[in-house]
């Protein structure tokens, strides 16, 4: 069983930056891949970046000049540090740690952007 938390969320103005941390609780965390997913009301969850087990990164889309996906293997922290935030990227921004027979979401953190 794995648990996760996210923080990092919050207010932050048009062209600001945030970073959201996610930690992992329980056995083998760095067997696991670990990504980030937002999602609006009304809209699919949607990947933003992940990071494998080996420790690639993937990107999806623009987020590739936006943001970068890091992992702590010593600690089981992901963290996503996100530059240039538009208001469009208003969402509550989730954690995913997976495998290949698990499949293990947070809670989520809200991440407004607003003036």
């Amino acid at each position: 069983q794995v648990q996760i938390v996210e923080s990092g969320g919050g207010l932050v103005q048009p062209g600001g930056s945030l970073r959201l941390s996610c930690t992992a609780t329980g056995n083998n965390i760095n067997h696991y891949d670990m990504g980030w997913y937002r999602q609006t009301p009304g809209k699919q969850r949607e990947m933003v970046a992940q990071v494998s087990s080996g420790g690639s990164p993937h990107y999806v889309g623009s987020w590739k000049d936006r943001c970068t996906i890091s992992r702590d293997n010593a600690k089981n922290i992901l963290h996503l540090q996100m530059n240039s935030l538009k208001p469009e990227d208003t969402a509550v921004y989730y954690c995913r740690v997976t495998s290949w027979n698990d499949d293990y979401w947070g809670q989520g953190t809200q991440v407004t952007v607003s003036s």
